[in-house]
């Protein structure tokens, strides 16, 4: 396979990846979260929020690792290095950010205290422990979903703000 075939692939890979693993945390953050926190039974909403989030959460692993990798891929491929130089290329800052946030908490921060802190939280006050966990989801859906705006135009050459 030609390097620009392989370019093409990590392409394909990237986009799939985003798609899917945003896409997860817009779900997460605008049907999971707000369903659960209308639940009386506060019981049943942690172990309902850990089985689906658990499922959720081998998704956004692999997913983060598809869009880290072919990421990386590109940068290489392209020599694209030098963007993150350059205000203009802001969205490639936040794109590497949100992507780092969101590895860490998976592959660090959940499993070595994450998962027990949250449960601990929502055994004390369910509805405090889940009104935290949604407006922290709104953020990072938020500034995910303003990296790939801004990817999506500026892969296309419209640089804005800078």
């Amino acid at each position: 396979m030609k390097n620009f075939d392989l370019f093409i692939v990590a392409r394909v890979l990237h986009v799939l990846g985003v798609v899917l693993w945003i896409g997860g945390v817009a779900f997460v953050t605008t049907v999971l979260i707000p369903a659960l926190r209308r639940m009386p039974d506060q019981e049943k909403r942690y172990d309902l929020f850990e089985t689906l989030e658990g499922r959720f959460s081998f998704q956004a692993k692999i997913t983060t690792a598809i869009t880290g990798v072919s990421g990386l891929y590109m940068l290489y491929y392209m020599d694209a290095w030098g963007r993150y130089l350059s205000l203009s290329f802001w969205w490639v800052h936040l794109m590497t950010l949100m992507w780092l946030i969101f590895t860490v908490v998976l592959f660090i921060l959940e499993p070595l205290f994450l998962h027990k802190w949250f449960h601990d939280q929502a055994e004390q006050d369910s509805d405090r422990t889940f009104s935290v966990l949604h407006n922290l989801h709104k953020v990072l859906l938020t500034l995910s979903l303003i990296s790939v705006l801004g990817a999506v135009a500026g892969v296309r050459g419209f640089q804005y703000f800078f």
